[in-house]
């Protein structure tokens, strides 16, 4: 399974003629490409997978993506506390 994780773009510049961007991950900047989303601004949230923004999402679907993401960790965190 492969999942894309929601970010903001901080920044954008280019490398050897590859679009890039910072991409914040709750407080962990990360490398992007931005290649693929070649409408994409600061302030924009990006689905990103495997080093790559893949789409861009609304305020309120990043929103909403994250709190599942985070639903989901504390799920296995109870999971795991029980074994």
């Amino acid at each position: 399974m492969c999942l894309g994780v929601p970010g903001k773009i901080k920044e954008i510049y280019t490398v050897e003629k590859t679009r890039m961007g910072k991409v914040d991950f709750d407080g962990v900047s990360l490398d992007v490409c931005l290649e693929a989303v070649s409408d994409a601004e600061i302030g924009d949230y990006v689905i990103v997978h495997a080093g790559f923004a893949i789409s861009i999402l609304s305020q309120d679907e990043a929103a909403e993506t994250l709190k599942y993401l985070k639903e989901i960790d504390e799920i296995n965190q109870q999971l795991l506390a029980e074994d």
